[in-house]
């Protein structure tokens, strides 16, 4: 990805978020184009509002949506971006608030790589903590993980409790 300088929004953190991203500008250039055909003096629709993370995204990386030129760059950032970016699986035992997936996302972005994805999912067997899953890495952070490590260490601290009694 040759795209010096660009960057995304904090609230831009999945792979999905980049997805909704792409398909708006393209509903943008769509309704631009079709604008853009219509016979002069007939009435034109109003131009459709943006969502704050795609005046965001604009704002940015100083590009005017409303010119092609721009709107063509963004858009192949964005395919780029979907296809290429490092993407980081994070499961986690309950539902993220937007705040905290923002946070994990701004440190990923400031401390490995500022064009990261961060996809978060649901896995409630881990009961606390979190598994970060890369294309070819896994590492379990979860409290199940601890539990199994210390089976051996509760195994014994049970027979020697009954030998007590």
């Amino acid at each position: 990805m040759a795209h010096n300088n660009w960057t995304i929004p904090p609230h831009i953190i999945s792979s999905g978020d980049v997805k909704r991203l792409k398909r708006e500008l393209e509903q943008l250039e769509e309704f631009i184009k079709q604008s853009n055909l219509r016979k002069p003096g007939t009435f034109l629709e109003k131009l459709p509002k943006t969502s704050r993370s795609l005046s965001d995204f604009g704002e940015l990386n100083k590009l005017n949506l409303l010119l092609e030129k721009d709107r063509l760059l963004a858009n192949q950032f964005l395919a780029d971006l979907i296809d290429k970016a490092p993407v980081v699986n994070v499961g986690l035992a309950t539902e993220p608030s937007v705040v905290f997936m923002t946070k994990i996302a701004a440190w990923f972005r400031n401390n490995i790589n500022p064009l990261i994805l961060i996809n978060f999912g649901l896995e409630p067997t881990i009961a606390a903590g979190c598994t970060i899953r890369t294309l070819n890495k896994f590492h379990d952070f979860s409290l199940r993980k601890h539990f199994d490590a210390q089976h051996p260490l509760l195994l014994s601290k049970i027979k020697e409790s009954s030998t007590q009694v």
